[in-house]
């Protein structure tokens, strides 16, 4: 199983996530952002937004590897790849 490390810093409507996707003696590093509008509308506020993050790299995980994620995007982008992510991540939380 992953190891997935999550370091947050906020601007303005924005969250921008440093996240490192340890696993088997390899490392991945990803730069996530993350409006705040969208943080609400995908948490609800049940959780973290690191939590939220965190649980987005366990489902794009059990779909692809780390090292096919992509190194930068905003967590919303998964859905286009993904169209079950918001109902699946909405039940996970």
């Amino acid at each position: 199983m992953a190891n997935i490390e999550v370091k947050t810093s906020e601007h303005n409507d924005r969250y921008e996530f440093e996240v490192t996707v340890r696993e088997r003696r390899s490392e991945t590093h990803h730069r996530v952002t993350l409006r705040k509008a969208d943080y609400e509308r995908l948490a609800g506020g049940k959780t973290s937004p690191e939590a939220l993050v965190s649980e987005s790299f366990r489902f794009l995980l059990k779909r692809e590897s780390k090292e096919s994620i992509l190194r930068s995007f905003n967590l919303t982008v998964i859905g286009r790849y993904f169209p079950e992510y918001e109902r699946e991540i909405a039940n996970r939380l």
